[in-house]
């Protein structure tokens, strides 16, 4: 028999190769008074990397709200989870799964969105819904076709299989993300508020059992070499640390899970994911100021040469440890089996706040549990502001097009703004027949029987206006998210936050993260919406280059009555169309400038947090009273891609358009800014549109009405002339490049990799 130990000396630059620094390796000789043994080194390796420890991240996660009258469970478990009334809560998270997904796209994908479950129905919530939120390189680099095609794929097939409805999400190209991607996956599950389980260790002599799928080598320091270092060039050879999920398996243990924690056997459960075995024993020991021992002869191998090192490092998917009362053993073994799954007695909890493993009669770790939970290095890393440059935006170079339909036409047809239809009819939108409104709008909505309510769902990042301005740009996701969930009519609850970023050794990036905090906690308190759950990723860096900073915001509302939602899509001749709300369109930061001139500007637009609140308040209201049955937010692209959008979304009708004129019609027309809601309503109910605006204290524009099959939009008749058009396009025209951009990309993936 192979010498199971092979022979491991540690030493410093072992540790090294681990990830730690020196600083890092005395201290852990320090806390255990001695060297390391290997798999000692493994464990700390991963619990004080970056994914798992949040070294650098924790000292700015404490400005965020965090708390609120709805609030049942905020950051520290796998999910968060607030009260939505009727007895009911809503579990949810986002979690970045960035690296592997370059790496090995379609497992990376599929992979992140088994992650995210788990996390979900760990708390007990039976997982009701998916969002993603996704980044890619460019459209024309070589390699975005491959990795557009893997990652839908990915998600598509352990969504679809795993049998919870893929409801939405969001994405964009930029040459920023050439060398990185991004893959962001966000659950919302739903639980009765008073059994929502916590994964904290108790009771001495309690018996820690494994269940699910076998261990084997995949993933093995997914987490702490991974995802917690910059790319280089020999990064994209790691495809061993990338898992691989069975969602069929997945299925099975939701249901078994579910199952056995309608009792009274589990006194805690926890997610095998990031550092697989170590990390869910030590947390859950370190949240219950008790010990774990565990007994690696006893846990289920793919392959028998596993050594304890890779059993303890190993991140292989579809686990779950489980702390039961003594006794109930012998039930809960029953339930597993009767799913098909493994369920083994492999350890207890121990009074001594130590974590312990042993190995054919010998102790190979043996950890104060504090040393690699509470005692995990933390960071205040250099911060600086990257060098002032002068201004050198000048919108006067920038000349307004002679064809602004045209304009309009290129701008639909853009990666950033075309249809995503290609991407979300792979996805199944509708298993569970809970979904209200599905993707391809602003956000999505499901249905919660048990309160005769629904929960709409978004997830949000403009990265272009973070990069250059990630305090404004942060606010501006924020206050977006809340307007794509007022526009089917819900009110906000809480958010879920996925921060990609830089190199956290780089002060700007800090810079960046510190800022980006800042406006993410101003503007979650204006609109009392607490961040409940989330994830930093830090090292989304390639060869020295740094993301574009990515604060992703994921958001959830709640809609009290199910049957009073609203929809994107212009259906109703007839109607009449408003625009809610006093944001002022700029050329800077905007889709359009870039698309038409190649040029970012400066700033992003100005933001007002108070406006950007009560133009959503009043939206949400209007469709609550049933006055409003379409709205939509004007966010990228401006006014004329936002109406393109409703009448394409909508029953193939166009609509008329007349604006007040005045300004560049460009700007007019593709200008961005916050705090701008688009409304239909029936003519007879205008009035009522207007005088709540007016109470509300939001300005409310009568732009014009539901006709035809063209959009046609005109600047008003002055005193000494006729109104003088400025676009007019039929609606099949529009739609024909909006719908074609995608399905052209991905077409070119055929050779690519």
């Amino acid at each position: 028999m192979a010498d199971w130990r092979r022979d491991i000396e540690v030493t410093d630059q072992v540790a090294l190769d681990h990830g730690l620094t020196p600083e890092e390796y005395e201290s852990i000789q320090r806390h255990l008074g001695r060297v390391p043994t290997i798999e000692e080194l493994g464990v700390f390796s991963v619990m004080w990397s970056e994914h798992c420890s949040y070294k650098s991240s924790r000292v700015h996660l404490g400005r965020l709200p965090q708390s609120g009258p709805s609030v049942l469970q905020g950051p520290g478990e796998n999910a968060g989870a607030v009260d939505i009334g009727g007895g009911m809560a809503a579990v949810f998270k986002i979690e970045s799964h960035n690296h592997p997904s370059f790496i090995e796209p379609y497992q990376g994908a599929a992979t992140g969105v088994g992650g995210i479950l788990r996390d979900v129905f760990t708390m007990g919530a039976r997982p009701v819904a998916n969002l993603n939120s996704l980044r890619f390189g460019a459209a024309d680099h070589e390699k975005t076709p491959f990795l557009l095609g893997g990652v839908v794929a990915g998600i598509g097939g352990y969504g679809n299989s795993v049998g919870v409805a893929t409801v939405g999400g969001e994405g964009s190209f930029d040459a920023g993300y050439d060398g990185n991607i991004l893959v962001n996956a966000f659950t919302l599950g739903v639980a009765p508020a008073d059994r929502i389980f916590r994964a904290v260790a108790s009771g001495c002599g309690n018996p820690v059992l494994y269940v699910g799928s076998k261990t084997g080598r995949d993933g093995i320091h997914g987490a702490s070499l991974l995802a917690s270092a910059e790319f280089k060039e020999e990064s994209e050879q790691m495809k061993p640390t990338v898992q691989v999920g069975d969602p069929f398996t997945e299925n099975l243990l939701i249901e078994a899970c579910l199952e056995v924690l309608t009792g009274d056997d589990i006194v805690a459960i926890q997610d095998m994911g990031a550092a697989g075995l170590t990390s869910s024993s030590v947390e859950m020991a370190s949240r219950g100021k008790v010990g774990i021992r565990i007994d690696l002869d006893l846990i289920p191998l793919r392959d028998e040469t596993l050594t304890p090192y890779e059993m303890l490092l190993s991140e292989s998917q579809e686990r779950m440890l489980l702390v039961a009362h003594k006794g109930r053993e012998e039930k809960l073994a029953e339930v597993f089996s009767r799913w098909g799954l493994d369920c083994v007695v492999i350890g207890e909890v121990i009074e001594e706040e130590l974590f312990e493993a042993l190995y054919r009669g010998q102790t190979v770790a043996s950890i104060p549990v504090g040393a690699v939970t509470d005692d995990a290095p933390r960071y205040e890393r250099p911060i600086a502001a990257p060098a002032e440059r002068p201004a050198r935006f000048d919108a006067t170079t920038v000349s307004v097009p002679e064809d602004l339909g045209g304009m309009l036409v290129r701008l639909l047809a853009s990666p950033n703004l075309c249809s995503r239809r290609w991407v979300y009819e792979q996805y199944d939108c509708y298993v569970g027949a809970d979904t209200v409104v599905g993707p391809g709008g602003d956000a999505a909505v499901v249905r919660v029987g048990a309160i005769g309510g629904a929960l709409a769902m978004t997830t949000d990042c403009n990265s272009r206006y973070v990069e250059l301005d990630p305090y404004i740009g942060t606010q501006h996701a924020v206050a977006e998210a809340v307007r794509n969930v007022a526009v089917t009519g819900a009110k906000p609850l809480a958010v879920s936050d996925c921060l990609n970023f830089g190199n956290p050794e780089k002060p700007e990036v800090m810079w960046q993260f510190s800022r980006a905090i800042d406006g993410m906690g101003e503007a979650c308190r204006v609109f009392e919406a607490p961040v409940i759950s989330g994830n930093v990723s830090f090292y989304n860096d390639t060869r020295g280059d740094s993301i574009p900073p990515t604060p992703v915001v994921a958001l959830v509302g709640l809609i009290e009555d199910a049957g009073r939602t609203a929809t994107a899509g212009l259906c109703e001749a007839g109607h009449v169309v408003y625009l809610l709300g006093c944001g002022e369109a700029e050329l800077e930061g905007s889709e359009y400038l870039y698309v038409s001139a190649g040029l970012t500007g400066d700033r992003p637009p100005a933001i007002d947090l108070d406006e950007e609140k009560r133009t959503s308040a009043l939206c949400q209201r209007l469709i609550a009273d049933g006055v409003v049955g379409t709205a939509h937010d004007v966010a990228d692209g401006g006014l004329a891609v936002a109406l393109a959008e409703m009448c394409m979304l909508g029953e193939r009708v166009g609509c008329r358009i007349e604006l007040s004129g005045g300004g560049r019609p460009d700007v007019e027309l593709f200008g961005e800014s916050g705090a701008r809601i688009l409304v239909a309503t029936a003519p007879e109910s205008e009035q009522t549109v207007v005088d709540a605006a007016r109470e509300a204290g939001v300005r409310a524009v009568r732009l014009g009405d539901v006709r035809g099959e063209r959009l046609v939009i005109s600047v008003a008749a002055s005193e000494r002339g006729e109104a003088r058009p400025l676009l007019d396009v039929a609606i099949a025209e529009l739609r024909e490049g909006w719908e074609s951009t995608l399905p052209a990309i991905a077409e070119r993936s055929s050779g690519s990799s």
